[in-house]
């Protein structure tokens, strides 16, 4: 008895100091989430509310012109998170590994690698957007330098290039998270599981394929659905270096960049859709949220396998 009043105890004081956080993200996340959700099944008038529109915001958001600026930007939006989750993936646990076996300063190369994540956004792509000047840029520059100038390209003034420079610039930034969730994996699997291996005669590529990477599951569960969510709500570099149309010619155009011109309007959209946009909004809310729970329940699925 004396056990489950402690218990009891113990539970009311965390639901006291939990309960100021859960109002805040209710006030500030779920009820104005909630409510811009609402919107898509209401006709407006500028950001004036008429009356109820049933399903007509979805029926229009897929028909013209919207279907396909749409699809364009569901395919985008596809591509980036199929790229970056391969590269990223690969090049974390890369790192990860380096700097697991690195025997000095392997805290000063964890802070360089981490160093470009907490970078401003905008900072961040203002400096790529100078580095990649076509005429002044000092990449296009070296590439001249070294005489190759069949290499030397606007990038992200072209239509083909624009978006895998753009996902490479993310890349850049994101890398080092990865990275570090990864060497925080790598650090807590026993030892005794890999000196029992070398005992045994295995190699240091069949002790990382055959010990380390398997045991990697949890973590690559998180990247996984942190970059499937980063993907299909990619914002901030596209609107820095491309501008709310996705330039060149929508070629970067994102979900994200759609919905802002949406619901707000711009001097090239012309007047705002909220009722459109909203359901844009309920689409994307829909995506990420049953491609997380997907991804979660199969990742950990290959967890408890493994």
């Amino acid at each position: 008895m004396a056990a489950k009043g402690l218990k009891r105890e113990q539970n009311k004081y965390i639901f006291l100091f939990l309960t100021p956080a859960l109002l805040t993200i209710v006030a500030f996340t779920t009820i104005p989430a909630l409510t811009t959700l609402s919107y898509a099944f209401f006709r407006w008038t500028g950001f004036h509310q008429e009356g109820f529109a049933g399903l007509d915001n979805f029926r229009r958001l897929f028909s013209f012109p919207f279907r396909d600026q749409f699809l364009m930007a569901l395919r985008h939006n596809t591509l980036v998170f199929i790229g970056i989750f391969i590269t990223q993936t690969a090049l974390g646990i890369l790192l990860a590994y380096a700097l697991y076996r690195l025997k000095r300063g392997q805290r000063f190369f964890r802070t360089v690698t981490f160093l470009p994540v907490i970078f401003s956004l905008v900072v961040v792509g203002y400096m790529w957007q100078s580095f990649l000047d076509p005429y002044f840029g000092p990449i296009n520059q070296l590439l001249n330098n070294l005489g190759l100038d069949f290499l030397a390209k606007p990038w992200l003034g072209s239509s083909t290039t624009a978006l895998p420079t753009m996902a490479f610039i993310n890349l850049w930034r994101w890398v080092g998270f990865p990275a570090i969730i990864f060497l925080s994996g790598l650090n807590a699997i026993s030892t005794e599981y890999l000196e029992a291996a070398r005992i045994d005669g295995a190699t240091e590529g069949q002790v990382f394929r055959k010990i380390m990477f398997p045991l990697l599951a949890p973590s690559m569960t998180v990247i996984s659905i942190l970059t499937f969510i980063g993907a299909f709500e990619w914002f901030d570099i596209p609107f820095v270096l491309g501008g709310v149309s996705g330039n060149p010619a929508g070629a970067t155009d994102t979900l994200a960049l759609m919905f802002y011109r949406l619901a707000f309007g711009t001097a090239d959209s012309g007047a705002n859709e909220i009722g459109v946009g909203s359901a844009l909004g309920v689409i994307i809310f829909s995506i990420v949220g049953i491609g997380a729970a997907v991804g979660s329940n199969v990742m950990r699925r290959r967890e408890v396998e493994q």
